[in-house]
């Protein structure tokens, strides 16, 4: 049996088998072929397993997710058609006798450049796309599985770290648990885990590929991964996983009771979701609405800026599962550590600081424009609320409502019904909202604490660095202290507070923040009956 020990970033219990995801891809070298003929039958040979993967591919996505998202495959297939593209590959091959696998990286290499240099976006989003060919073609030629198209059920998923496009593509039905080499308790790793009530550790070090396909029990609550474990690990997992059901059970028992204190105070317990799959386990978990709608994962799971309809499906299906509960869904929030290739964002010394979230939609009103007539649209199905992140002034406030003011008289001359009276909030993520809260409060109806970028940017410590989580100390008496001070301007106002972040689920703080009148905790679905449970045992 060998131990390896990481930190723990949910604390359930798993086991199944390893499965490593290739992240690091293997140096192709160039090497000289004497059979010239042999080397091109074996690319067509490979072009045409590739072209009957994505056909199957498409046909599941067509169930999963529908035309629009899995157009992406025959996108895919047309250009392994396209003789250009191919043609250069085969003549590379033909003129420097050069092997099949080193022709499709340098052909390939040479037409993500051309297609990222073209004025149009449209055509510099195709270039991601080449480069996701010249992959299965490789994996093909050089014998490999592609990774998101072969997990199998019961997976213990085994990563560098994953990045939200990665996660986005990923089984989770066939998921157990994660195990990342790096990454942090903000993670989107650990979001996912989160959310998805599945143990996971980080922070391992690198672990060798050999254990690809071997039994392991994941300890998310010692951090610590077992591979090939003895009869006594099996039989001790057995029995705590027989305890770990049964303490799941008991906590159903709190479906449909009120999420109240000994004393009658009342807390709204709502639920954080990144995707519309999620709702499965919102209403398992008897939330009471979603606070968090993490609007960008549409963007993420999409091979291009997805549509004013296709975004209002979306929502409208959210909100009409929800049956007139609050729906929260937060405005674009790409840039930092969530990069999209077809937004062409420049590259940054320091992303986290840089071109993100509402400045980018303030930036581009047409994208954002977009994302609001779609959000408005789905409002008269529900009770939707809108909510801004990355807010540091009030003009910023006021140009975005003035965007949503826009899209409502759209929608009026062109008579499509819409909420004219929906909630508008912001997130307070920065020192900066949270001094000015009380000017802030004059423009919104709700503040969202968003708590896991409030800590990185009031202890100066980038949360996706895995080096600095020994200095990432969400509970920093600053940060409770902007929380405070944030929650009594609110209510000087008259508005309502939340808190969104990973602070919410916190039990030692969750006294705190119902003595200091936080109204709303929104949580991952996972966590909601346990938080539930938390405050109905406070006095």
């Amino acid at each position: 049996m060998i131990e390896i020990n990481g930190k723990s970033v949910y604390n359930s219990l798993a086991m199944g088998k390893l499965y490593f995801l290739n992240k690091e891809k293997d140096p192709v070298k160039r090497v000289k072929i004497s059979d010239i003929r042999k080397e091109v039958l074996r690319v067509e040979e490979a072009r045409r397993i590739a072209k009957n993967e994505l056909r199957e591919l498409y046909e599941k996505a067509l169930v999963s997710v529908g035309e629009a998202n899995a157009q992406v495959f025959q996108i895919h297939i047309m250009m392994l058609e396209d003789e250009d593209f191919f043609g250069a590959i085969t003549s590379m091959i033909g003129m420097q006798n050069i092997n099949a696998e080193f022709a499709v990286i340098h052909t390939s290499e040479v037409f993500a450049r051309t297609f990222g240099n073209m004025a149009d976006e449209y055509m510099r989003a195709r270039a991601a796309d080449v480069q996701d060919i010249a992959d299965r073609l490789l994996n093909i030629l050089l014998g490999k599985d592609k990774d998101d198209d072969k997990i199998s059920q019961n997976s213990i998923i085994v990563a560098s770290d994953l990045t939200p496009s990665e996660t986005v593509r990923l089984d989770k039905d066939k998921i157990a648990g994660f195990v990342t080499f790096r990454g942090s308790q903000t993670s989107h790793t650990s979001i996912l885990a989160r959310t998805m009530n599945l143990p996971a550790i980080i922070n391992t070090g690198v672990i060798s590929a050999e254990y690809h396909g071997r039994t392991a029990i994941l300890d998310g609550y010692s951090g610590t991964l077992y591979i090939d474990p003895d009869n006594d690990k099996i039989e001790d997992f057995k029995h705590r996983k027989k305890l770990e059901d049964e303490r799941a059970e008991l906590l159903r028992t709190l479906h449909g009771k009120t999420t109240e204190t000994k004393s009658g105070r009342r807390i709204k317990l709502y639920a954080n979701i990144s995707y519309p799959q999620d709702l499965r386990e919102v209403l398992a978990n008897d939330a009471e609405g979603i606070g968090l709608f993490r609007s960008e994962f549409l963007y993420l799971e999409n091979q291009d800026f997805p549509t004013e309809d296709q975004q209002f499906v979306k929502y409208k299906e959210v909100a009409e599962a929800l049956g007139g509960k609050t729906v929260i869904i937060r405005t674009l929030d790409i840039g930092a550590d969530k990069k999209i290739g077809y937004f062409n964002l420049p590259q940054e010394e320091n992303p986290a600081l840089g071109y993100r979230a509402i400045r980018i939609c303030l930036s581009d009103i047409k994208l954002f424009k977009t994302q609001l007539r779609a959000i408005l649209r789905a409002s008269a199905f529900g009770n939707i609320s809108v909510m801004f992140p990355m807010i540091v002034s009030q003009s910023e406030v006021r140009r975005a409502k003035s965007c949503l003011k826009e899209c409502m008289q759209e929608l009026k001359s062109e008579g499509i019904p819409f909420n004219p009276k929906i909630e508008v909030g912001i997130m307070i993520e920065t020192p900066a909202a949270a001094i000015i809260s009380d000017l802030l409060a004059e423009e919104v109806d709700f503040f969202s604490i968003g708590t896991n970028d409030l800590t990185q940017y009031t202890l100066a410590a980038d949360r996706q660095n895995s080096r600095l989580e020994d200095f990432v100390d969400a509970r920093h008496e600053s940060i409770i202290r902007l929380i405070e001070l944030t929650v009594k301007n609110a209510h000087r106002k008259g508005k309502w507070v939340g808190i969104c972040g990973e602070l919410a689920t916190d039990e030692q703080l969750c006294k705190r923040f119902v003595d200091m009148g936080v109204d709303e905790l929104s949580v991952a679905p996972s966590q909601v009956l346990k938080v539930r449970e938390k405050i109905r045992n406070l006095d």
